[in-house]
């Protein structure tokens, strides 16, 4: 049997050449797409990204996070608590300042009502003498030897007398509650304190001035 042979022609011609190169980048470049469309089948497609022109600002955009659930939901406004407008405080002295001072009015001293004047009904000179001892006396008293009191024969209780020295001038009103002197020359027998009042009761009887006021 008698073998063939394959003889591989050549183009020496300018346009065999070029048409044969261009078989082989075309079989080259389809040989590379399936290679890479294989091996990024399963990547996602990136997105064309538009000319943006050179003038225009660049915004960067963040990506916004998540909200939280509890940021989803506002808080309800708590009620604000209710202002209240409080009391004017007044002054009870405003007005009064406003208004003239007065000067506080003085007190009116008190003048002592005049003694009422007696009448003298009966009047004489007589020996006194005084004591400072007893119980009672004759209208049923207790004697007090310090009180303005003295005795009488006859003047009626209560009576009023003004018994004066005239040696120095002093006398003293006296009120009848008892009975005496009995000793002849003696008219009124003086408590010990009305005896000292006129005179020193170291003497112990002297002649007095009597006056009966009515």
């Amino acid at each position: 049997m008698v073998g063939r042979h394959s003889r591989t022609r050549l183009f020496s011609s300018p346009a065999g050449i070029a048409a044969t190169a261009a078989v082989g980048v075309a079989l080259a470049v389809g040989g590379t797409v399936g290679a890479v469309s294989l091996t990024s089948g399963e990547a996602a497609p990136q997105p064309t990204v538009a000319d943006v022109p050179a003038s225009a600002p660049t915004t960067a955009v963040t990506p916004s996070a998540s909200p939280s659930p509890s940021a989803s939901v506002p808080p309800s406004p708590s009620p604000s608590p209710t202002v209240t407008a409080s009391p004017k405080a007044t002054r009870s002295q405003a007005a009064s300042r406003s208004r003239p001072r007065t000067a506080a009015p003085k007190p009116a001293a008190t003048t002592k009502k005049p003694t009422p004047t007696r009448n003298v009904v009966d009047s004489g000179s007589c020996g006194a003498s005084f004591y400072d001892e007893g119980q009672l006396t004759a209208n049923g008293e207790s004697f007090d030897p310090s009180a303005m009191t003295a005795a009488h024969k006859t003047l009626p209780f209560d009576t009023m007398v003004r018994v004066t020295n005239p040696a120095n001038g002093k006398s003293v009103t006296v009120r009848i509650n008892d009975r005496g002197p009995f000793i002849d020359g003696r008219c009124l027998d003086l408590s010990r304190a009305a005896f000292a009042a006129v005179a020193s009761v170291d003497v112990g009887a002297l002649t007095v001035r009597y006056e009966v006021l009515g």
